[in-house]
């Protein structure tokens, strides 16, 4: 594989970030506004980011749809775009696992088709580490090299995998093209809201009696920081992206003010599985294993190859998530009249 380019002080020129409208999309519009490298920037997305200011242009294009492959073409020739930012995944599973196929795997595919049309020389791609799979035969760290073993029943692992063959695909080597995909570890942070977060929200959160896993996490700043560093350098491959240190999750959900429930695992699965097709839970039985067992990932590669060490360590993100949480709770509760 091959070593990164450092590009500092050339122009990178026209950046398309599709997906712009997301959490990590509009937050990266916001930085890149500011940054004298980019000439100017592409938003593509169903709605126009909040950041948008005088270097954006916006195009509304909706990834579902049969015609999305030559809108994309289109703008991104038009446009002389040569660097694409691909984030339009969801970062929470979905009750519309067709809707969300459609938006993630066959989305994928379509900007991808597009991005060959119009000549893209540079593609990134977000990804998470929940990938791999949570495992009692998972070792300590796991690296870039590992197997993803999620569940591919669930369509949140699926689509993403099928994602990343795809973007691969795109720039095996000796195509004249970079491909860079960043697994986050769960983002979490003042702002943010993805599955994660909303579970260790809960008043009551259920865990697995007699398991108390180790997680990372990776603030928000520092995830949004991490893509302006794939832009950066030229960096092509997988690279795990986390704060340092780890966590256990008791220690997430106390340091949250909330109540740890443990239960057996047959409990906790009907207990998810219940709220998950009430609507009312934050992940569906398909993540148990995820507060069970370990999915800590190695970030070595992100350090010494793409040159990217977060501010945040995995305890800070959780306790500036946690301040924000209980700061958020305190003004509710001094709005209830007395």
């Amino acid at each position: 594989m091959a070593e990164h380019q450092t590009q500092a002080g050339a122009t990178l020129g026209p950046v398309a970030i599709i997906g712009s409208a997301s959490f990590l999309g509009s937050h990266l519009v916001g930085l890149l506004e500011d940054a004298p490298r980019v000439t100017h920037l592409v938003s593509i997305d169903h709605k126009e980011p909040s950041t948008k200011r005088e270097k954006t242009r916006h195009f509304s294009v909706d990834l579902v749809r049969h015609n999305a492959e030559d809108q994309l073409s289109e703008i991104l020739k038009s446009e002389r775009v040569t660097t694409v930012v691909h984030l339009a995944f969801h970062d929470r599973p979905s009750h519309n696992a067709d809707a969300a196929h459609d938006l993630e795997s066959v989305g994928t595919m379509r900007v991808l088709n597009a991005c060959r049309r119009a000549g893209v020389l540079k593609f990134v791609m977000w990804s998470q580490t929940s990938l791999y799979g949570a495992s009692p035969k998972n070792p300590c760290y796991l690296d870039e090299r590992h197997p993803l073993c999620a569940e591919t029943g669930e369509t949140f692992f699926r689509d993403k995998m099928q994602a990343e063959r795809d973007a691969l695909e795109f720039g095996q080597p000796g195509r004249g093209r970079i491909t860079t995909i960043l697994r986050t570890g769960p983002i979490v942070g003042p702002h943010v809201d993805n599955y994660f977060t909303r579970y260790l929200r809960q008043t009551y959160v259920p865990t697995v009696l007699g398991f108390d896993p180790l997680w990372q996490f990776l603030h928000e700043a520092d995830a949004v920081a991490a893509f302006k560093r794939a832009l950066d350098v030229d960096a092509p491959g997988v690279f795990n992206v986390a704060g340092d240190g780890v966590l256990p999750l008791g220690k997430a959900i106390r340091l949250l003010g909330r109540a740890k429930v443990p239960l057996t695992r047959p409990a906790v699965h009907l207990l998810l599985g219940a709220m998950w097709v009430g609507r009312g839970g934050a992940i569906p039985p398909t993540f148990l294993n995820y507060i069970q067992y370990a999915c800590v990932a190695d970030t070595e590669r992100c350090r010494s190859v793409l040159g990217f060490v977060p501010l945040h360590s995995s305890r800070e993100a959780i306790i500036d998530f946690a301040s924000a949480v209980k700061l958020r709770e305190v003004h509710l509760l001094s709005e209830i009249p007395a």
